[in-house]
């Protein structure tokens, strides 16, 4: 259509893009073809149908590290930005996109699944196509989980998030939202009224610095100061924590509220987890940096750190990272946002039983919302047998 990257594009016979870079195999060739050919709603449904969050995952997705990173034509030149085409294409798609069905092999099974994050909403939709009848859990109020309540919407509209509520609810899904699961009911409980459970909650457990300080009030964790910014208390200068995609929303966050942000990372920048766009328009919002600093201490109005550098290990002979003594400093701090990692809170499936499956976070660990996708797919195919 418009995109000239379109007419770049090889349509290779064995696409990098698809087999090797992208974690849901998206069929780059085919819905390119489809795009060049004017099909826009075609390549819209094959990509839906592929990967419901296709809309999202081209706005979110680690590009550089999955189909743009494994493009051939990078070999030797600039890889084709496939993730604009699939924007434009998925982006309007969504908005007219509908359940579907496959067939009825769950049919007269029940589910519940908890969380209603990419991972939950993915396996939700895939066991209704299959005709499986299901409930899915949330401890908020509206549907959407990372998406919603954590991805700023400076990144993601979210008018796109609301889609998904709207496609959970004409697929036959029934939401609960607002049950803190543990506590109004619990993993084991559900085990025994339904056929299936699948555990897709986020990672929403911080992972601490264990340093002197931390529990101080001026002290607040990422996640928490992304859901709702505006209620936490936050003083002029900022100092974030962390190198990652979680670092880096926080940061920009804090930095579009006024405040004068930094972000400290005892690595440097090609170390950093987060998508290089996301430093660079970390950058653009006024966010400083400053690498090779970890936090030793909190103290009243300030932090410590201590100089880092990268060195070969003898042993191994990798390049790791060793924190230099002797060179600690203070650096003045009024709240301190840590985004290091998270964790899933493992107690609620402590003991679960055998109809009770792991999806998103609770399978792989805090990573990106197209692996999220993929491990859904997965825990379905389980259910089915396949």
């Amino acid at each position: 259509m418009n995109n000239p990257e379109a007419q770049r594009c090889l349509l290779c016979k064995k696409p990098f893009c698809s087999l090797k870079g992208c974690p849901v195999k998206t069929d780059v060739p085919a819905a390119m073809a489809l795009y060049r050919e004017g099909k826009l709603g075609e390549a819209g449904d094959l990509l839906f149908r592929n990967n419901p969050f296709s809309a999202v995952t081209s706005l979110v997705c680690d590009w550089k590290k999955f189909c743009y990173g494994n493009c051939v034509l990078g070999i030797k030149g600039v890889p084709v930005r496939w993730y604009e085409i699939e924007q434009e294409i998925s982006g309007k798609y969504l908005f007219e996109a509908h359940p579907y069905t496959l067939d009825d092999a769950l049919s007269g099974k029940s589910v519940a699944v908890v969380g209603a994050g990419p991972a939950g909403i993915t396996a939700a939709l895939l066991l209704r196509a299959h005709g499986a009848s299901v409930t899915v859990f949330d401890a908020n109020p509206r549907v959407g989980g990372v998406l919603r309540y954590g991805i700023p919407e400076f990144r993601l509209d979210r008018a796109l998030v609301d889609q998904y509520e709207r496609l959970l609810g004409e697929s036959g899904a029934v939401f609960k939202g607002g049950v803190e699961m543990g506590k109004e009911i619990t993993v084991s409980e559900l085990s025994k009224e339904y056929e299936w459970v699948i555990v897709a909650a986020g990672a929403e457990k911080p992972v601490t610095l264990g340093i002197p300080g931390e529990d101080s009030p001026s002290v607040i964790q990422a996640l928490g100061y992304l859901k709702a910014p505006e209620s936490c208390r936050v003083g002029h200068k900022v100092i974030v924590i962390g190198g990652g995609n979680v670092a880096m929303d926080a940061c920009r966050t804090a930095a579009r509220r006024g405040h004068d942000t930094w972000v400290f990372y005892r690595k440097t920048f090609v170390n950093m987890p987060a998508n290089p766009l996301e430093v660079e328009e970390a950058k653009a919002d006024g966010v400083r940096f400053k690498v090779f600093q970890a936090p030793v201490e909190v103290g009243d109005g300030y932090v410590v750190f201590r100089d880092c550098e990268n060195v070969t290990d003898p042993e191994t002979g990798r390049l790791v990272t060793r924190i230099i003594p002797g060179t600690d400093h203070k650096v003045s701090c009024d709240t301190l946002i840590t985004a290091i990692s998270e964790k899933p809170c493992s107690e609620l499936v402590d003991g679960a039983a055998d109809n009770v499956l792991l999806a998103g976070d609770f399978l792989y660990g805090p990573r990106t919302v197209v692996e999220a996708v993929v491990s859904a797919k997965e825990t379905v195919q389980r259910i089915l047998g396949v």
